[in-house]
């Protein structure tokens, strides 16, 4: 499973002109699902994106000590990507064989959106299967590439 996780001012997905989900500042995370994928693989990633610390430390306080969503009580924009396991190593067309299939991916997405549910993040999503437009403000700005 991957995962490109985002710190944003603002993000949201538009499907068919409708906004379908947006948060304010917290995190966008791209998730990616490949064939060996499992849940417990699923909660482990919900667990480490939570937990992350790559928010500005609080000026008020320690202002060495970056804070996580958890911490912070941030939303988090979850979108299913597929694309994440695109592989252009040869030629100049990506190959899809390494993106687990629908029908495995998107249990696998819920499980990830429900465990960190019951972390107790608030958690907002794209569609599944659906032509998207994601758009977002990065601060920072700040992206990391998480793999289990």
């Amino acid at each position: 499973m991957r995962a490109v996780v985002q710190t944003v001012s603002r993000a949201s997905v538009t499907v068919d002109d409708q906004i379908i989900a947006g948060i304010g500042p917290g995190l966008l995370v791209l998730l990616g699902v490949t064939h060996s994928d499992s849940a417990t693989v699923a909660a482990e990633l919900a667990r480490k994106v939570h937990e992350l610390r790559i928010f500005p430390p609080d000026p008020a306080g320690d202002d060495t000590a970056e804070r996580s969503a958890a911490q912070l009580e941030a939303p988090i924009l979850v979108v299913s990507q597929f694309t994440l396991y695109g592989d252009a190593r040869k030629g100049r067309r990506p190959s899809w064989s390494a993106a687990a299939p629908a029908e495995v991916a998107e249990p696998l997405v819920g499980a990830f959106v429900d465990a960190l549910t019951t972390r107790g993040a608030s958690v907002h999503t794209g569609r599944f299967r659906a032509h998207m437009l994601v758009e977002s403000v990065n601060v920072g700005p700040q992206t990391i590439l998480l793999e289990l």
